[in-house]
């Protein structure tokens, strides 16, 4: 068998091509499919961890200053600074007040790691300077530069509890008069958390969500409410008739699914027998009976008629003339046999 040898490196060398396009695409699926994967694994943002922080409503480095009656559900503490002043006519509704002892010293501590974790968290979607109008997936987000917020920003959790927002602000943040923050979709305000590299101004009547970590100050105007914590590092904290409360996540309700037994069910099997009846009919007997053809006419009841007597009589006549040639025959013979002894010598004359 011959080869020809053009067919048979053509052939090889066409494969040889798809064998590496083939090498090729299954490289390329196994890199998308990792990419997809790590970006599906960094897609859950967790959460911050606030550390002893996480008790405090004011957390504040110089000192703090109340005007009004202002209402803070949770810890207030102070440190290194020694100054609070406003308390009454503000209460402290619930917690309790540290200032430069080990509690707000370590508060302030946790403080600094939690605010270098929520800078340092990536990647981070860019989003205008003007926070208004969005809304926003759990997830990391910055700006370019300072940051402000008229209107309405929601932060839609999805129906996940546990739904993270981090907001890096590399300046200042300044919320305006009767702005709001609105969380809808099981987002909860214990997970969402503001890192502002300057200070954060919070405007007249407006609705706050979140813990508020600043570098430097914190200001909060007047009637401004609060669902989270002002946190400043290294500056004061001004209240005017606020309401701070620490929130309190919701707790996560384990999904539990329940299997019912399966139950079977064999039901009796019922054989109805009916019974046979058999019906007998009775059998009818017809009797018919036999007139003798030829029954002479006796003229007290026979049936025959005289015109059929005829052909009995002459039939009968005819048996009696056989008979009659039978035994005269029969009568020849026994006198032979007794005249000579043998029927069959014949007789010497």
């Amino acid at each position: 068998m011959s080869t020809n040898p053009r067919s048979f490196f053509g052939t090889h060398l066409r494969a040889r091509p798809l064998v590496a396009f083939a090498s090729a695409s299954s490289l390329l699926g196994a890199a998308i499919f990792f990419s997809a994967f790590s970006s599906a694994a960094s897609a859950a943002t967790s959460t911050v961890n606030l550390g002893s922080s996480s008790t405090f409503a004011i957390l504040a480095g110089s000192t703090i200053t109340n005007t009004g009656s202002s209402v803070i559900s949770g810890n207030i503490g102070l440190s290194p600074g020694t100054s609070i002043t406003g308390f009454p006519p503000g209460i402290e509704s619930t917690g309790t007040t540290s200032v430069a002892n080990p509690t707000a010293v370590q508060a302030q501590t946790d403080l600094v790691t939690a605010y270098n974790d929520a800078a340092g968290r990536t990647p981070a979607t860019t989003e205008p300077s003007e926070l208004g109008g969005l809304t926003l997936a759990a997830g990391v987000y910055t700006v370019a530069s300072s940051a402000t917020l008229t209107g309405t920003l929601t932060l839609n959790g999805a129906n996940d509890a546990t739904s993270t927002f981090i907001i890096q602000i590399p300046a200042g943040l300044t919320t305006a008069s009767a702005s709001s923050i609105v969380l809808e979709n099981g987002a909860q305000a214990c997970n969402v958390f503001w890192q502002v590299t300057s200070s954060a101004t919070l405007g007249t009547g407006s609705s706050f969500a979140g813990t508020l970590m600043a570098l430097s100050s914190i200001t909060a105007t007047t009637g401004a409410k609060v669902s989270g914590r002002l946190l400043a590092r290294n500056g004061a904290v001004t209240l005017d008739t606020n309401s701070v409360t620490v929130p309190t996540c919701a707790a996560v309700t384990p999904t539990t699914t329940t299997t019912l037994p399966t139950t079977t069910t064999t039901l009796p099997t019922t054989t109805t027998t009916s019974p046979t009846t058999t019906t007998t009919a009775p059998v009818s007997t017809t009797t018919t009976p036999i007139i003798p053809v030829g029954a002479p006419q006796t003229g007290f009841g026979g049936t025959a008629g005289g015109a059929s007597n005829t052909p009995a009589l002459v039939g009968f006549a005819a048996l009696a003339a056989l008979l009659g040639t039978g035994l005269a025959g029969y009568g020849v013979r026994r006198r032979r046999i007794a005249s000579s002894g043998s029927p069959d010598e014949p007789r010497e004359g």
